[in-house]
């Protein structure tokens, strides 16, 4: 099992002093808590896709290939590529250059936003979110797997004769992830295609979140990839964590009363009973990300989110440290020692060559 953080990237006043961090300190924090992702031993860091204050990670590849440079294990993901609002042939270059920058460490979540006016900044009607969605996506998915291609549809310029460069590293693309809150249809797409489905699992009840894996689990099967318990999940989740749940709650509140997403809405104790924020000690961070599997069952990636609401760089990378020697070892052992052996692991570019390899020489003989 992968764990990993994501990041929105948003620039919030930290209501403890009343100090905004500059766009070049967040953007520079970001790369820090990739690296320290590195050095505590996880396996992922995913960026968000923004191009609205007060976020600022508008170009993910762009700081995923810096980070590329500075390290050797960490696996480059997005926690949204908008694939309503870019062209699928500039997705299809970007990612395959970083795969190869990054020798194959890379893969991502694709998704539609949830910034409404993104679209007409970018030519497009949020009305046709999904259709967007699904036309982009099936493009993308031809652009990666087809020398050359010829293509028409209802968003873009027609394709003729149109080879994508450079071509996925070793001939296999990076493993896509279809990130939905809401949505069946995305889920749906995931798949339709085989791909992981990710729910962020922050703001909506377990029940929601478990309608959505059963619904790509149930076709995933339908679709002949596999049993349905082999489908590939991801999750999200919302930690803030010290020695003591007394201390995180109370060095948490402001941030929470304070933050753009929570404040005016539930309190700190409703919101945390009513979502998988999980504001407390280590134990308490271990003992209710373990009852996940509770209810989407068996699941492949775990994300956190926890440098946002303007928490500042000192608070966070403590939060990693925490995550790194307390919970994430416990968190693997428990995993794996329930997982049964049929349900595969996250793919990387590693086992998705391996696979390829194998069907090639298993068709050859």
């Amino acid at each position: 099992m992968q764990f990993g953080i994501f990041t929105v990237g948003d620039v919030t006043i930290d209501p403890t002093n009343g100090r905004t961090p500059s766009e070049a300190e967040r953007i520079k924090a970001l790369v820090r808590i990739a690296l320290k992702a590195e050095e505590i031993g996880l396996d992922v860091f995913a960026t968000g896709e923004h191009h609205n204050p007060p976020f600022v990670p508008s170009s993910p590849t762009t700081m995923l290939g810096y980070v590329a440079a500075r390290t050797e294990r960490l696996i480059l993901s997005t926690s949204t590529t908008l694939i309503t609002t870019n062209d699928p042939v500039k997705i299809a270059e970007d990612f395959a250059m970083l795969q190869h920058l990054a020798d194959g460490r890379v893969d991502l979540m694709m998704g539609r936003g949830n910034i409404g006016p993104v679209y007409p900044w970018f030519g497009q009607d949020i009305r046709q979110g999904i259709p967007l969605a699904i036309e982009n996506y099936h493009l993308l998915h031809r652009l990666w797997r087809e020398d050359v291609v010829d293509w028409e549809g209802k968003f873009r310029t027609p394709l003729q004769s149109f080879t994508s460069t450079p071509r996925p590293l070793d001939g296999v693309p990076p493993f896509v992830w279809h990130g939905s809150i809401r949505s069946p249809e995305i889920a749906e797409q995931a798949a339709y295609y085989g791909d992981g489905f990710f729910h962020n699992n922050i703001f909506w009840p377990q029940e929601h979140t478990q309608r959505m894996v059963e619904l790509y689990r149930r076709r995933f099967e339908h679709y002949g990839h596999g049993s349905a318990d082999q489908a590939i999940v991801g999750l999200g989740g919302q930690v803030f964590m010290r020695k003591n749940s007394q201390d995180a709650v109370r060095e948490f509140r402001p941030y929470f009363d304070h933050a753009p997403v929570y404040g005016g809405g539930p309190s700190l104790e409703e919101f945390t009973e009513q979502t998988p924020l999980t504001v407390g000690s280590p134990q308490e961070v271990i003992d209710r990300t373990l009852g996940f599997r509770e209810y989407v069952g068996d699941y492949q990636r775990q994300l956190f989110l926890m440098d946002h609401a303007g928490l500042p760089l000192k608070t966070v990378l403590e939060q990693l440290d925490l995550l790194g020697d307390e919970v994430v070892p416990v968190l693997r052992k428990e995993f794996e020692s329930m997982r049964p052996a049929h349900v595969p692991d996250a793919p990387t570019h590693a086992s998705l060559l391996a696979a390829k390899e194998a069907k090639k020489a298993k068709a050859a003989k």
